[in-house]
Formats: structure tokens, C-alpha cells, sequence
């Protein structure tokens, strides 16, 4: 099995994908632990900061060393440049707040997945017709599930993952497993500032504990 249809099995098996980032190594170092404690197997580093590339670099050799199994996507992709830097320094995927072409050229050409974001069907359409498998739908909370339940028919071959307010609770996550998603990305909800700031990392593993249990609870 390639590292695309491992990926492509892991999200929608963990059904969330926290997604974070923090411009302090150390920090951004023990969030990953966090996570890795509560059985998270993927995460997504988001690129929005000058620090993002150097923490990525260290993220891949704390994964390479201590945390075995874990795969690393990088966000907030928004062109072929950052897409290549990122790979030469370790992403096992991309994932982009929209359809950027240049960035799927890039992903295609080094042969790794890409995860688009799309907010119309016309979006949609194209991304699966340049060979998406994966659509982000973001942000998620403007969408809401029944955008999804709407379209979902439309789209039986692909994968849909709400991320940008998607809330830790069963009404919030539960409606939208129901809408039909693999998978919800999860940021500042489950992630908070206050987590960050207070480096509160044994909350953060409890609470990506909760969100896995609800997860799973809205499946069956």
C-alpha cells in the first residue's frame, strides 16, 4: 500500500484531523505528543507563520524518532513554492484552503495526496476532475451539513471533510457524520488558544479522547 491510500484509509478511520499551529517549537513539539497520547495518528501543521517551516522540519524528526505511525499533512497551502518546500522538509500530504492548480502540479509530480478546499459545487466538480479524493469542505460552519446532504449524491466517489468551526459536541459532529462526511478537521475548537497559552496538554489529550469517542458514537 502507498503512503496516498494509507492516508486516505487514516482519516476517515480516526475521523477527525486536528489541525494547529503555534509559533513556538517547543510548544508546537508537545501539542503533537498530546495528540499522539490520545491514539491520533494524523495531524495537519498549518503554514501560517514565519516559524511554520522550521517547525514542520522538527515536527518530521520528532515523528521519525519517538512517534511511529504518526503522519504529517501540512495546511494553508496556497502555492507550488510552499507545496515544495513542505515535501522537501517531510509532508506526507497537503491540504489547501481552495483549488490551487499549481499546488496539485506539484503534489502530483512528487506523487502525494492533496486535499482541496471547496465551497461550491462547481469547485467541487473541478477538483474531482483534476483527480481529487478528498474534498475539504471550509469553511465548514458557513456550509453547515445540510450543504452536504445536498450535494453528497452528486459525488459518490469522493471524500468530504468540513473544516473552520466545527464544534466538540455530539449536535455539532453528530449532524455531521449524519450529512454523510469521513471526517471533520478540527482547529481552535479542540486546540484552543487557551490550551496553547496555558500549555495544557494533558486536557488537550482528553479532549481529542472526547472528540474520538463522539466521533465514533455518531457512526454507529
Amino acid at each position: 500500500m502507498d503512503k496516498k491510500d494509507i492516508i486516505l484509509k487514516l482519516i476517515p478511520e480516526q475521523g477527525i484531523l486536528p489541525l494547529y499551529f503555534n509559533k513556538d517549537e517547543e510548544v508546537s513539539v508537545n501539542i503533537l505528543h498530546a495528540l499522539y497520547n490520545a491514539g491520533i495518528k494524523t495531524i495537519e501543521y498549518t503554514n501560517r507563520g514565519e516559524a511554520a517551516l522550521k517547525n514542520f522540519y522538527k515536527l518530521r524528526e520528532v515523528c521519525d524518532k519517538e512517534l511511529g505511525g504518526m503522519y504529517l499533512g501540512v495546511g494553508t497551502i496556497k502555492n507550488a513554492k510552499d507545496a515544495q518546500a513542505f515535501i522537501d522538509a517531510g509532508a506526507d500530504y497537503i491540504i489547501s484552503p481552495g483549488l490551487v492548480e499549481e499546488v496539485i502540479t506539484v503534489a502530483d509530480k512528487n506523487n502525494m495526496l492533496w486535499v482541496p478546499g471547496c465551497m461550491t459545487p462547481s469547485e467541487i466538480i473541478r477538483a474531482e476532475n483534476l483527480g481529487a479524493k478528498v474534498i475539504k469542505l471550509f469553511p465548514g460552519n458557513l456550509l453547515g451539513p445540510s450543504f452536504l446532504s445536498g450535494i453528497k449524491e452528486l459525488f459518490p466517489n469522493l471524500l468530504f471533510m468540513p473544516t473552520g468551526g466545527v464544534e466538540l459536541t455530539k449536535e455539532n459532529i453528530g449532524g455531521w457524520f449524519k450529512a454523510g462526511v469521513c471526517a471533520v478537521g478540527m482547529g481552535s475548537k479542540l486546540i484552543s488558544k487557551d490550551v496553547m497559552e496555558g500549555k495544557k496538554y494533558a486536557e488537550l489529550t482528553e479532549a481529542t479522547k472526547e472528540a474520538i469517542a463522539i466521533v465514533n458514537a455518531s457512526r454507529s
